[in-house]
């Protein structure tokens, strides 16, 4: 291994590691990965397969850190990963599909739009008390993030958060949790539709993974305790830069 490689490696070890710090306080963390990987040498759509496995890995240290402190509620955590988990199947497939030089582009479209969208909402404390009309609507709303999440996965947690607090009266911390776990259970039907599509790269997948899963760890620690605001401005000026180098 060159003195080039091991240092993209460590690269991609150490923005694992903030991005399953960030994706558990907040959501995001892929719009640092996959620039990560695209500079590793993947194409987008590879990339996008790729960045799954750090995802798979960082919530799964995550969920099990919230099921010991048992602040996970696991019955509507089941409930709600069905209509999730089939939306990004659909989500999974359409992906694999589109060529990449289109992918690039409606990556950094999308990137653009989220940054705003995160520096836009609102983090009020107190959960709302707004419920779907109905069962399927609920189904509906969580099968279309499923969709989203199966598609790009980057910045599906902001949904998943907004969906949790004004549909199911989750308060934030709670429905951070929620979070977590829904995109566990997706990821894991998500990622198979990539692996049979042949895009995953394994190597680089499993060091982002690596740095992902102690970052899920050390975020879930952090989650009860520290200011989500912090991350806002943060968050806004890393998309934005992803963005550009998705569009130039």
């Amino acid at each position: 291994m060159t003195v080039g490689s091991f240092m993209l490696y460590l690269l991609l070890f150490f923005g694992g590691l903030a991005s399953g710090i960030i994706n558990v306080l907040a959501g995001g963390g892929s719009f640092l990965t996959l620039p990560l990987l695209s500079l590793f040498g993947l194409s987008p759509s590879v990339a996008n397969g790729t960045n799954r496995i750090s995802i798979l890995l960082q919530n799964i240290s995550a969920t099990a850190s919230f099921s010991r402190k048992k602040v996970l509620n696991t019955k509507k955590a089941l409930y709600l990963s069905i209509p999730t988990i089939l939306g990004s199947l659909a989500g999974a497939n359409i992906a694999v599909e589109i060529p990449d030089r289109i992918l690039k582009t409606v990556l950094g479209v999308i990137f653009l739009f989220m940054a705003f969208f995160n520096l836009l909402s609102k983090d009020e404390e107190s959960a709302s008390q707004l419920k779907p009309s109905n069962r399927l609507l609920e189904f509906i709303i969580f099968f279309l993030i499923g969709i989203y999440g199966g598609f790009i996965q980057a910045g599906v947690g902001f949904f998943l958060i907004a969906a949790l607090r004004k549909f199911e009266g989750e308060g934030i911390k709670s429905a951070n949790v929620l979070k977590i776990f829904l995109t566990l259970t997706f990821t894991i039907f998500s990622i198979i539709v990539f692996s049979f599509n042949s895009k995953v790269e394994l190597i680089p997948g499993l060091v982002l993974g690596t740095g992902s899963f102690f970052g899920g760890n050390i975020g879930a620690h952090l989650n009860l305790r520290l200011d989500k605001r912090v991350l806002k401005y943060i968050l806004f000026a890393m998309i934005i830069l992803s963005a550009i180098l998705y569009l130039v």
